[in-house]
């Protein structure tokens, strides 16, 4: 950097010996000396500077009697290469055309100007107007195409663009030719890859990508489909006017097939296909059946699959699985038929099964049973029936159950009967029990009857009672059974005791109270039913307490007949009488010798615990399980001979102690069996992780509470990611309660099982509950950077481990040491990359270092390079603008967010057109620490302007400008005025509008009225210019015009015109008069000589003139509109044009026309404006290079 300065005022009265230079960095605090000699000039070139940094400079004389005070610093210069203006965009040109639109396209310039190109600016010319109108919003684009939207069909354009960098725009590059804006048709079409031609093979889990260029105008509708069925909706469809594409991650053997390309627009349709082909496994097997069910085997048959997965089926495995059971366990895996007979099942057992097809790429889906598939067959006949009661009309019967029920649960039984002398058999009824009544029979007739057991696999065969049954009444003996033995109820209230009574014929009921007769009143009194006896005492008292008994009986008379083939004899009569009753007898229980010992089964078997019970009256039956509940699956059978307990298809968990509970009035009874079930153990217990490293894991575990009656001969371990559904195998054959399962994927999770294994299969599995991250705690942060001090904190930043150990990063803890201490304490934790210390103590000597947490635990500490003195920098404050316009739409809200740095904290201000913002509730700032931010809600017109944003501290200043721009509906045209009429035509002339909204005029439009009446009628809507013939009007009618002017965002409101009527400017001539004289000047030479004025002032030129008729005046000068910037006055004889505080550009000839039917006379006067010069600088910077600088 070259740094240039001035001599001193006063040389001290001695002659200046040299300078000597000294510069500090605006993030230092020290001047530093840039040279070792002295100075001779006025000027040196300063070497050694840090690339970016901002410097200022001093200079201080030295003569005979010393060294001077040092200059003023000068400003902030940035050490960096000089940056000028970009050069042109490179080749821009049109890619395209619509009706409305035209695409662009351009290459970055050549030439950036030494900074990063900020953005493009594209303008557009219609050439019917000339006038070039941007197309892009101010800042400009980051792209390098685009598409000019809203162009007028039909037309005619041209096309310029600018770069734009931190220096401003650059010169523009101009689109060659103009483009007439027109829709091009061309019927779609594609172009298929060879590669795309052929079969497309990709792996399973690979991606497939098919890219195709296409073309057509309008650009065509792409559809993508699948023949046999759609595309996944993981399908990644991209779709521009020149290609298509379909991405398809991660694809699997379902992703096969023929996908169709249709291309479609105005002008046609074109198809394509493409055949793709997954390598993967097979798909699953179709049309699972199940063929054939014995009571050990199950007979299978299948399809091939759909899918063969890009490769030959070489076989089929076939698996199965108890219906109790998690995992399948294979039958044969070199299968090859599409059939197969499963045998050695085991009877009653229910078994799930699934095949699967393997070709060379590994095995397929399976296709399973979608239910479980008992292995059973029709039961056997159920066993002895016996004769329950007869009545005059109905039988009611029992029976055992079947030896074996098939290997399927007995659903029903079903009961038919045959009248004597038919041969047909009639179903009677249909029962769930072991019991049923048949009624409506007639009474004396003879009726056989017979079972038949019904399981889901059919009927048995039928199993008949032995001998006819005639339908007569029977003799019962007398039956009373009271539901409780003692009643207590409150003096004065009712009792009501109901008392069940049974006897055929019906037995007589007495009623005893302390050993007599009850004696019955209309307060105490008996009821007897068909089946009941009912006491009823209203309002007891203490007289109806005491014992009451019950005496029931019926007598009978007994006869014996003898029966030979000739009939029945005559009877001989039994003497005396008998009255039937009860016997009392307490219960007794008879427990078979295999009952004492302990009885095993094997798993999906059936328990059958059959117990012989004795009592009257017939004891209350009892059975229980000691550890716990009695399967629901458990069936109780109970009659007054013997009770039984079955339970099919047991499993481990029916092991146990089943207890029996007899009791009657006479007493009770209990007894035990124990059960043992042959089964796989249940599921290892208390599974724990023991430790968890990035590439393993150790499980431990204790063995299982159920060992399924045998000993555990091993362990299988098994591992599950957590985003697949399928276990794979770790071992097999783990014989203690811990295993180390290694070569584990860093940073997955996984779930893990075990299952203990004895001589009867594999077990339950033990799974932990939540997936297991395969992780450890991460290594140290990357490097520690000291970001900024004060003097009460420090804010530092680091960089991420190198690895986070498998696991993501939670937070990390940031510990400081203070100078003389040994001990780190933590000071802050943070989740982000940067952390600030505060509470510091101001000239204190602080250490701090970083860890990095994960999951799993801390890191080793990483420590900031050097100490940090907490003391205060300064730092001359400034504005990070990315922007310098902004703009907004009318009625919306801008917020414009400004970044800003500086030590100590900044004061802020902002101003509107060097005003000081003015805040309101709608238009306020706030400010934080790092940033000032301008609201300005729903925008107006009022809003729009130049706004700067003043930042000051004790190290400095500094401003940032910006512009706001509203984008609304542009103001109303000014200055409507006639310039010319004729008998059937007016012209009309008028200015733009102050205030554009932001955005170019598009067009204006023109109304006219006759004012003889109110309606407007359109004379035009696209007028481009300032100026308009309005054509067509009727001769001698008066007419009024207005005009709007419109933007993007809307019309304006109307400028009227005056009233004007439609006639030629003269009337029929008058007597001849004197003859016509041209156009001449009256002027001398002092006035054709320069005008000079100074800057500021005005002047005025005045010009006599005469010509007959008068002529007419008009003022020119170019690249000036004179109508706006000066005021011209006209009479018959002379002419004046005046200019309020000459500038510069208002320098140059003024030419002044005469006109009139006789000839035209012209003369050019000359203005000269003098203005002062700008003010020279002092010192400053020139050459200016990322490592030096000239000033």
């Amino acid at each position: 950097m070259i740094v240039v300065w001035e001599r001193p005022a006063s040389d001290g009265g001695s002659e200046i010996l040299g300078y000597i230079l000294e510069k500090r960095d605006k993030e230092g605090i020290r001047w530093t000396r840039c040279n070792k000699r002295l100075i001779s000039e006025l000027r040196y070139r300063v070497t050694g500077l840090i690339e970016n940094h901002d410097y200022e400079y001093r200079v201080s004389a030295e003569n005979a009697a010393g060294l001077s005070e040092p200059s003023l610093p000068s400003i902030y210069y940035k050490a960096c290469d000089p940056i000028y203006k970009p050069g042109p965009p490179n080749n821009p040109k049109v890619t395209d055309v619509t009706r409305s639109s035209v695409f662009l396209s351009w290459g970055k310039p050549i030439y950036d100007g030494g900074s990063e190109i900020q953005g493009y600016i594209v303008e557009k010319c219609d050439v019917n107007d000339g006038e070039w109108a941007i197309c892009t919003p101010p800042t400009g684009i980051k792209n390098t195409h685009m598409e000019v939207e809203k162009l007028v069909e039909k037309h005619e354009y041209k096309f310029r663009i600018c770069a734009v960098n931190k220096v401003g725009v650059g010169e523009h590059a101009d689109v060659p030719g103009s483009v007439i804006v027109e829709e091009k048709m061309e019927a779609p079409d594609l172009d298929l890859d060879m590669e795309l031609r052929k079969i497309v093979n990709v792996r399973a889990g690979g991606s497939l990508r098919l890219f195709v260029p296409i073309r057509g105008r309008p650009t065509p509708e792409v559809k993508w489909g699948k023949m046999d069925g759609e595309i996944r909706e993981a399908a990644i469809i991209d779709t521009t006017s020149s290609f298509t594409s379909l991405v398809l991650d991660n694809v699997n053997r379902f992703d096969t097939g023929k996908y169709t390309l249709t291309l479609e627009n105005s002008s046609g349709t074109k198809s394509a296909f493409v055949s793709v082909r997954v390598l993967d496994t097979p798909s699953a097997p179709v049309n699972l059946k199940i063929r054939e069910i014995t009571k050990d085997s199950v007979s299978l048959s299948w399809e091939p699959p759909l899918l063969d997965g890009g490769a030959k089926i070489k076989n089929y495995i076939i698996e199965k699985r108890e219906a109790t059971r998690k995992a399948y366990a294979a039958v044969v895996t070199n299968c090859h038929k599409t059939s197969w007979k499963v045998d050695q099942l085991q009877e009653g057992c229910y078994y799930f099964f699934r095949i699967s097809a393997e070709n060379e790429y590994g095995i397929g889906l399976p296709a399973e049973t979608s239910d479980p598939v008992k292995v059973a067959e029709v039961p056997q006949p159920p066993g002895k029936i016996t004769v329950d009661d007869v009545t005059r009309n109905s039988v009611s019967l029992s029976w055992a159950k079947p030896e074996h029920d098939g290997g399927s649960k007995i659903i029903q039984y079903i009961v038919e009967m045959q009248a004597k002398g038919s041969e047909k058999w009639s179903e009677c009824a249909r029962v769930k029990t072991l019991e049923a009544v048949i009624t409506n029979l007639t009474q004396g007739e003879e009726y056989l009857f017979r079972v038949m057991a019904v399981n889901e696999k059919g009927k048995s065969d039928p199993r008949a009672l032995a001998v006819p049954i005639v339908a007569k009444d029977l003799v019962i003996e007398p039956d009373v059974r009271p539901a409780f033995h003692s009643y207590s109820i409150q003096v004065g209230q009712d009792l009501k005791v109901e008392v069940p009574v049974a006897g055929r014929p019906k037995p007589t009921v007495t009623w005893l109270k302390d050993g007599q007769k009850l004696r019955q009143t209309t307060r105490v009194n008996v009821s007897d039913l068909t089946d009941l006896t009912i006491l009823n005492i209203k309002e007891t008292s203490k007289e109806d307490s005491g014992t009451y008994e019950i005496t029931v009986a019926n007598e009978y008379n007994f006869r014996i007949c003898a029966i030979n083939s000739e009939g029945v004899g005559e009877p001989a009569t039994i003497p005396g009488t008998v009255i039937a009753a009860d016997k009392i007898e307490p219960p007794e229980i008879e427990l078979d010798a295999d009952l004492r010992k302990v009885v095993t089964v094997r798993a999906s078997g059936t328990l059958r615990l059959f117990v012989t019970i004795k009592g009257r009256p017939e004891p209350e039956v009892k059975w229980e399980k000691a550890e716990g509940t009695i399967s629901d699956r458990a069936q109780i059978e109970v009659t007054s001979s013997y009770t039984m307990l079955v339970i099919d298809n047991v499993n481990r968990f029916d092991s146990g102690r089943y207890n029996l509970t007899l009791e009657n009035n006479s007493g009770k009874k209990s007894a035990f069996v124990n059960v043992r079930v042959l089964d796989t153990p249940s599921a290892p217990i208390n599974l724990t992780i023991r430790e968890v490293k990035k590439d393993f894991v150790t499980l431990a575990w204790e063995p299982p509470l159920i060992d399924g009656g045998a000993k555990i001969t091993n362990y299988v371990v098994e591992k599950r990611e957590s985003t697949r559904k399928a276990y794979a195998t770790v071992t097999s054959n783990c014989t203690k309660n811990s295993f180390k399962i290694t070569q584990l994927q860093e940073g997955c999770s996984y779930y893990f099982r075990v299952l203990a294994v004895n001589e009867y299969g594999v077990g339950l599995p033990a799974e932990t509950p939540d997936p297991i991250k395969v992780s450890e705690p991460p290594s140290p942060p990357a490097k520690v950077i000291l970001v900024d001090v004060t003097r009460n904190s420090a804010s530092i930043k680091w960089e991420k481990p190198e690895s986070d150990g498998g696991s993501k990063i939670t937070g990390y803890i940031v510990e400081m040491q203070t100078k003389g201490s040994i001990k780190w304490s933590a000071c802050t934790q943070v989740k982000t990359l940067e952390a600030t210390i505060t509470g510091l103590s101001m000239g204190e000597e602080y250490s701090f270092r970083v860890i990095a947490i994960n999951e799993k635990g801390k890191s080793d500490p990483r420590e900031l390079g050097v100490p940090v003195v907490a003391k205060d920098i300064e730092i001359q404050p400034s504005a990070e603008l990315l922007f310098n316009t902004f703009t907004v739409k009318a009625g919306d809200d801008l917020k414009i967010e400004v970044p800003f740095r500086g030590r100590p904290l900044p004061s802020i201000s902002w101003k509107k057109d060097g005003n000081p913002l003015k805040e309101t509730t709608r238009v306020n700032v706030q400010t934080s620490k790092t940033s000032t931010s301008l609201f300005i809600k729903e925008a107006s017109n009022e809003d729009l302007g130049h706004y700067e944003l003043h930042l000051s501290n004790t190290a400095g200043s500094s401003t940032a400008s910006l512009t706001v721009v509203v984008l609304d509906r542009p103001g109303p045209p000014l200055d409507v005025h006639i310039d010319e009429v004729s008998a059937d035509s007016v012209t009309l002339s008028w200015k733009p509008p102050e205030y554009d909204g932001g955005c170019h005029i598009s067009n204006y439009i023109v109304e006219k009225r006759e004012t003889t009446t109110t309606t407007w009628d359109v004379v035009s809507a696209a007028v481009a210019r300032t100026s308009i013939k309005v054509a067509r009007l009727t001769t001698g009618s008066e007419y009024q015009f207005r005009i709007c002017a419109e933007n993007r965002y809307g019309k304006s409101t109307y400028t009227n015109s005056p009233s004007v009527v439609a006639e030629y400017p003269f009337k029929p001539p008058g007597p001849p008069g004197t003859p016509h004289e041209e156009p001449t000047f009256d002027i001398d030479s002092e006035m054709r000589k320069t005008l000079i004025v100074k800057a500021g002032e005005s002047f005025t030129m005045t010009v006599p003139f005469r010509g007959k008729p008068v002529p007419n005046v008009t003022w020119n000068k170019p690249d000036t509109d004179l109508r706006t910037r000066a005021s011209i006055d006209i009479s018959d004889n002379r002419t004046s044009l005046t200019i309020e505080k000459a500038t510069r550009s208002d320098s140059g000839k003024y030419t002044l026309t005469l006109q009139n039917i006789l000839n035209t006379a012209t003369l050019t006067l000359v203005v000269k404006v003098l203005d002062t010069p700008g003010p020279p600088s002092h010192i400053a910077a020139k050459d200016v290079t990322k490592e030096s600088a000239v000033t």
